[in-house]
This record gives structure tokens, C-alpha cells and sequence, in this order.
């Protein structure tokens, strides 16, 4: 899915080339716009992603909130030397960090708060969806990819619409992506 006035469609191309000449699971997210969207909507100063790949989501927060600085957690080597590139050719390497390895072991070891947290890393996982609740500030925005891939991410799920922790509303019919707010 390509998405009109996207200034990253060429990054999100080459991640999807990428995927197939690699072999991996470096799906990139479909709508960069919506999260750039979302971003300056919250007037993000800070924004926690996992899942980087080769960096079209957070060259998307990037351009959405031009005053965040951007903490992307990502386990390939390959991906990580590629999204460096990426954020350097677009200019925004000084605002993002990338940080390598296993988000369970990462995310442990970030501080928040944050304004923004992304996941988009597979199946989401109960407990670093625990974690990334204490890290975001109060009013604090989530975002969850892969919703509906079954198993834990029910459990997620389940989660997000207790109303008396997230406000929660859907992108999509599948509920696929989840848009939550901390209460």
C-alpha cells in the first residue's frame, strides 16, 4: 500500500525489496503518514519504536514531530547499518537512536517517559506491553501493530480496551493497529 504525499515511500520499498533478497521479517509498517500524523498531533518530544527495520517508521515519527528525538529498538545488524543510512541520507540521524538487540532485553534498560510508543516487532507480548505503559507519560500515546495475529497479542488486546487503563480505538475493521491512550 502506497499512501499519497508519503515522503519515505522510497524506504518503505526498499524494506520490502529487502525482505524478500534477506529472508527476514522486516515487514514495514503501511501507513508512515498516519503515524507522522499522529506524532505531531501529540506534539511528541519524545518517541519509543520496536521495530525499526530499515527505518521508514521512524523517519515517518521523524517527519510528524520534527522537534522529537526517536528511540528505535532493532535486533538485525544488517537492518540497523541500512536504517543509519536511511536516517543520514534524510538528515534526521542526530535525533534517532537506534538501540540493538531483543526488545526484552532492551526495553528494560530505556527511561521514560515517553510521548509515543510504537510496537511493531511481530506478535506483541504481554509483559513489554506492560512496559511500555510505564514508560509512557500519563495521556501517553500507544501504538500496536499486529493485533490480530492471535495467541498473546489476544492477550493485548484484551488489555487495551480495559477502559479504565487505555482509551482505545481501531485503524481498521481486522483490528489490526490498535491507537491507545494511557489513562
Amino acid at each position: 500500500m502506497t499512501h499519497p504525499g508519503d515522503p519515505f515511500a522510497a524506504v518503505r520499498a526498499a524494506t520490502l525489496r529487502h525482505r524478500e533478497n534477506h529472508g527476514c521479517s522486516a515487514w514495514p509498517y503501511a501507513n508512515g503518514p498516519l503515524l507522522a500524523a499522529l506524532a505531531a498531533a501529540v506534539e511528541a518530544r519524545r518517541i519509543l519504536e520496536l521495530g525499526c527495520a530499515l527505518g521508514y517508521t521512524a523517519l515517518s515519527f521523524a517527519h510528524g514531530a520534527p522537534k522529537a528525538e526517536i528511540d528505535t529498538v532493532e535486533r538485525d545488524p544488517e537492518h540497523i547499518k541500512l536504517a543509519r543510512a536511511n536516517f543520514a541520507a534524510a538528515g534526521a540521524a542526530q535525533r534517532i537512536t537506534v538501540h540493538q538487540g531483543e526488545f526484552t532485553q532492551v526495553v528494560p534498560t530505556l527511561r521514560g517517559p515517553y510521548d509515543v510508543a510504537f510496537f511493531d516487532g511481530g506478535t506483541p507480548l504481554p509483559a513489554l506491553h506492560e512496559r511500555l505503559r510505564a514508560l509512557l507519560r500519563p495521556r501517553g500515546l500507544l501504538i500496536t501493530a499486529n493485533l490480530n495475529h492471535g495467541g498473546s497479542a489476544d492477550e493485548v488486546l484484551r488489555a487495551l480496551l480495559n477502559p479504565k487503563q487505555w482509551l482505545t480505538a481501531f485503524v481498521d475493521a481486522e483490528r489490526e493497529t490498535g491507537i491507545s491512550i494511557k489513562l
